[in-house]
């Protein structure tokens, strides 16, 4: 099978939000594939919707034999499973959350369904925080 590089943004704000990443990362190689490089965790506010509690962001870059929508499945379990209750993709608009755990890129790959959009614009082009933790990884890759 074929392996697809793949960036994932993991963010959240509920819990202890850093004890949250690292069972998420622990169960993103379990179940997707190996991790091949890590960001530094930063934290943020919350985009576009208010709340008292600050995001721990933290992104990381991956090797999948999983197509798109197989992957946003299998994240959307992991989701579930850490406990996460209402998806914003849904509900139209965001909350606090456990964990969220985002497909930034897909290698070059470009997708646009109902369910998906890769590459994910928002955290590309938009969002600081995002925009930091996608350039410390990709120093981090190209160091490799």
């Amino acid at each position: 099978m074929s392996q697809h590089k793949v960036t994932l943004l993991l963010g959240s704000n509920l819990g202890d939000s850093e004890i949250n990443l690292k069972v998420a990362i622990k169960l993103i190689e379990e179940k997707i594939g190996t991790v091949l490089a890590l960001s530094e965790i930063i934290h943020s506010e919350p985009v576009e919707f208010v709340s008292n509690n600050n995001f721990c962001n933290i992104a990381l870059i991956l090797n999948t034999q999983f197509s798109p929508i197989k992957l946003l499945n299998i994240i959307k379990r992991i989701e579930n499973e850490m406990g996460r209750i209402e998806d914003s993709s849904v509900t139209k608009y965001y909350t606090d959350r456990i964990i969220d755990i985002d497909i930034v890129q897909y290698g070059q790959l470009i997708f646009d369904c109902s369910k998906l959009q890769i590459p994910h614009i928002r955290h590309l082009y938009q969002r600081e925080f995002s925009r930091k933790l996608l350039e410390s990884i990709e120093s981090i890759i190209s160091l490799k």
